[in-house]
């Protein structure tokens, strides 16, 4: 049971310098443990939220102690609670977490309860970002005719997401056409402090997307996590987490000139990629840093997950708070978040002497080492630079097909492919660039690159050169403040002239919304088997990701994306061929194109204004006018349409009682999957297209939705038939069963039958059978997904038998009230002869009071055989999950007034 927080007594009042005070805070200065002063600030954000989350059930005693004795806790993997102090939405996975937040509130209103009491605990700033696909680009009329496409496509899921916005407290929706997620919450919803009824606390977050971590260059703790911790968190539950180790990153000196914050990414990515950072916290620090504006700061920790970290931090300092104020944060409020973080030991000031702090790991670097590069052709820490780019491509064409490799034979790599583009005679070889694309929060939020992309393209109009008509480029800012410092700086002009004209606002070319290429370009590249690039301002570039006719993809700082979409190929050396030949016939190079620092800069500093951050985020909390239009009912309960294929009710409250169902295990259950080791949420969750000739397809179809727009399941997670078809609809998936036929189907046992995964589950449930799972090592490994455990629930699986899980999906799992059990050491489904045919009971007892986590269970087989398995609920919060039925009953309960 919770109990009164044991660190009261470290609550201090913090006064404003003027008089009066700003609020109370747990001060960690006050614990006077000189631990402390040596841990890194990032574990110092998880040490002040155990401190403040304390009741000594979600978080104890004993968890505080972990973090602060962090140097000698963090090499054993020890496990911690975390609770985020707001969580960050977009709109792909905000569906699915409105949808179930609804759908508790009828669950609560048949209960007898107040529905109204549903709502998110902690902050949820929900951006609508992921839906803009570059259908029109080269147009001024651009933004508006994709916008609409976008509505078209989309109204649906955005009208339930408005509803939403209206309906919940505590939910702030960002409408579409704002901007993307990550460079929204830099500029606009990063808090870096909290003050709650004047209770301050360091702002931290959890996001639904992998680069959430690009708040971590404002200071703010912020990561990517599933759509099921995103929802636990959002109802007040802890994370579990391993105590991450931290490696210090020291940067010294400056950047030389002509060398841009996209080069510092990919040297600082390439680097971590060979240190090994998985599952750890980067922290920079050094001299150096006083070189780095925010926004570049910003840029490195938005590539977190390509360096595989789980964050790049920068602590908060100076620079940290003038960019507030650039931002349009108040005075008030600056002068609020230094004070905190200077009580708390959490600023770092750079004017004063450097507590040596610890760390797990050290890296340097002196920015002075960094050269002009990108990276690709399908990874993006395979840094090339910039002066052996052309060889680098070469090698390319001619090295065996890998990540470095397209094994294109000698006599075919010179070959010229003649075509006809609107009427007008074209040719293409390998290399030519068909996307050029300026793109991504990555770079979009960085106002050096962009201003420099603007003056390349300035002076290049000067000098009279121009970009293939047939290549297709674009720029999409990441939120509408780009525009008008792009307008006022009066360099749009130019950006439109080489046919970068702005074409939304939101993730495009970077997560493959890069729209259809021209026709006859399509078929020049497909009928000759070219290999044809993208370069584009993004993160990443792995293959098919970007465009399947671009099977080269380069990242490149968007002064680059135009220099490349000039020259036509990434065949081709800067420093020695010209980039184009000018209007009086003089050929033209990268360096007469290229601006200096001293030249960016003083277009930033004269054009990148306070009121055009205000402006624009103004503007948002207003809206759109097709936003504004849609019609949306503002009732507590959401009125479920029974036709619609893009949001249903999902069934997991329909027989829901005040009374928690308590522990039960399995009698009886049939095996519905029998897999090896490796089966990751890629092959569980449902992802991508629909393919024809799946259960999800047939749904749509006898619901009269044409092929054409059967969408992704990505688009249509609110719909839970949808996804619950969806699951374990990979065309790779490895089934014992089937004997060595891949893909998604599986035996219903009792008759013998072949059918897909979803067809012999609904058979087993209709025969009122249950259903558990046998598999090898490491499952559910990969990135979090919430389907790969919300969609076996809908299958009936109830437990699944394995000899390791990735821990998330574990957690995962018990979240959904499906058991994980693990195989003792040393055996396994073969070892124990196991065939997956025999019948399971898997007794447990009848109380949470007579169960530990981690006790053994005896599971039995209706051959008389029985195996012992380690019960894998790990913490007494998760067994509570487990009583009520799963997470979300769970927290109704508690809702309602019922215990723990």
């Amino acid at each position: 049971m919770a109990c009164e927080n044991p660190f009261k007594s470290i609550l201090k009042t913090l006064e404003r310098p003027g008089g009066g005070e700003f609020g109370t805070y747990f001060s960690l200065p006050a614990l006077g443990d000189s631990r402390i002063d040596r841990l890194p600030y990032s574990i110092r954000i998880l040490l002040e939220s155990a401190i403040r989350n304390c009741d000594e059930f979600q978080v104890k005693s004993k968890d505080v102690e972990k973090i602060i004795d962090w140097e000698n806790t963090s090499p054993r993997q020890v496990e911690i609670p975390f609770k985020p102090a707001r969580v960050l939405l977009q709109d792909f996975t905000g569906v699915p977490a409105v949808v179930d937040l609804a759908c508790m509130r009828d669950a609560m209103n048949s209960l007898g309860g107040d529905p109204n009491k549903i709502n998110p605990l902690v902050p949820v700033d929900l951006v609508i970002d992921h839906s803009v696909q570059v259908d029109v680009a080269r147009s001024e009329n651009a933004v508006q005719a994709n916008m609409e496409l976008e509505f078209h496509r989309n109204k649906e899921r955005f009208g339930f997401l408005k509803w939403g916005s209206t309906a919940f407290h505590n939910m702030l929706v960002v409408p579409p056409g704002s901007g993307i997620v990550h460079q929204v919450n830099l500029e606009y919803l990063g808090r870096v402090v909290f003050n709650t009824n004047g209770l301050l606390y360091p702002d931290s977050v959890v996001g639904t997307d992998s680069h959430t971590t690009m708040i971590d260059g404002l200071g703010v703790a912020g990561w990517g996590v599933g759509g099921i911790e995103a929802e636990a968190a959002m109802l007040g539950q802890p994370m579990s987490m391993v105590l991450p180790g931290v490696v210090g990153f020291k940067l010294i000196g400056k950047l030389k000139d002509g060398v841009t914050a996209t080069d510092l990414v990919l040297t600082v990515t390439q680097m971590l990629r060979k240190h090994g950072v998985v599952g750890k916290f980067v922290e920079f620090y050094g001299e150096g840093m006083s070189e780095l504006s925010l926004a570049d700061r910003a840029t490195i920790a938005n590539m977190s997950p390509e360096y595989g970290a789980t964050m790049g931090f920068f602590p908060v300092d100076h620079v940290t708070l003038q960019y507030l104020k650039l931002t349009g944060r108040s005075e008030e409020t600056v002068a609020m978040i230094e004070s905190y973080l200077r009580a708390n030991k959490m600023f770092v000031d750079y004017n004063e002497p450097q507590v040596e702090r610890t760390y797990s790991s050290y890296l340097e670097l002196d920015l002075k080492d960094v050269e002009p590069c990108i990276s690709g052709p399908k990874r993006p820490h395979d840094r090339v630079p910039l002066k052996e780019m052309k060889a680098d491509w070469h090698a390319c064409l001619d090295n065996r097909v890998g990540f470095k490799g397209f094994a294109v034979a000698k006599e075919s790599q010179g070959k010229v492919v003649e075509f006809t583009f609107h009427g007008t005679p074209a040719q293409l070889r390998h290399g030519d660039v068909v996307i050029a694309a300026i793109t991504s929060c990555t770079n979009t939020s960085n106002p050096s690159v962009m201003l420099g992309a603007a003056l390349v393209a300035r002076k290049a109009c000067e000098l009279g050169l121009e970009v293939k008509p047939w290549i297709k480029t674009s720029l999409a800012p990441g939120s509408g403040v780009v525009t008008k410092y792009l307008q006022k700086s009066g360099l749009q002009t130019y950006l439109n002239q080489l046919g970068f004209n702005i074409v939304g606002y939101g993730c495009t070319t970077c997560i493959g919304n890069s729209g259809d290429i021209d026709e006859s370009v399509a078929s020049a590249i497909t009928e000759n088997d070219l290999v044809a690039a993208a370069v584009l301002s993004g993160n990443r570039n792995f293959e098919g990701r970007v465009h399947p006719l671009t099977r080269a993809n380069y990242l490149a700082s968007p002064p680059l994306v135009v220099a490349y979409a000039l020259a036509g190929t990434v065949d081709i050396d800067f420093e020695t061929e010209p980039i184009g030949e000018g209007k009086d016939g003089r050929k033209v190079y990268l360096r007469d194109i290229w601006p200096s620092n001293e030249e960016v800069a003083t277009v930033v500093q004269s054009n990148v204004l306070p009121d055009m951050f205000m402006a624009t985020y103004e503007a948002i909390t207003k809206g759109n006018p097709m936003w504004n239009q849609l019609a949306t009912p503002s009732s507590t309960l959401y009125a479920w349409d029974p036709t619609s294929t893009y949001i249903h009710d999902p069934p997991y409250f329909k027989s829901m009682t005040m009374s928690p169902p308590g522990l039960h295990g399995v009698k009886d259950a049939y095996c519905l999957l029998n897999f090896g080791d490796s089966i990751t949420t890629d092959h569980i969750s449902p992802a991508g297209s629909i393919h024809r000739d799946s259960p999800a397809a047939r749904y749509l179809m006898e619901r009269g939705v044409d092929r054409r727009d059967f969408n992704s399941y990505g688009s249509r997670r609110g719909n839970d038939e949808i996804m619950a078809r969806g699951t374990f609809a990979n065309i790779r998936l490895v089934n014992k069963f089937l004997k060595g036929e891949v893909g998604p189907k599986t035996i219903h046992i009792p008759s013998g039958e072949k059918l897909s995964v979803y067809d012999v589950a609904m058979r087993y449930k209709s025969e009122g059978h249950a259903t558990i799972i046998l598999a090898g090592a490491e499952y559910g490994s990969g990135s979090s997904r919430d389907w790969a455990a919300k969609g076996p629930m809908l299958l009936g699986v109830k437990a699944v038998i394995a000899k390791s899980f990735e821990r998330i999906h574990r957690s995962n799992l018990v979240g959904m009230g499906i058991i994980p059990l693990c195989f003792k050491s040393g055996e396994d489904a073969e070892t124990l002869g196991l065939t997956g045919h025999e019948r399971y009971t898997i007794n447990l007892p009848n109380s949470v009071s007579e169960i530990r986590p981690g006790q053994d269970i005896t599971v039995e087989i209706d051959n008389g055989k029985s195996f012992v398995c380690t019960l894998r609920f790990d913490t007494e919060v998760e067994l509570a999950y487990f009583d009520h039925g799963g997470i979300l009953q769970y927290a109704i309960r508690n809702l309602i007034g019922g215990s723990h």
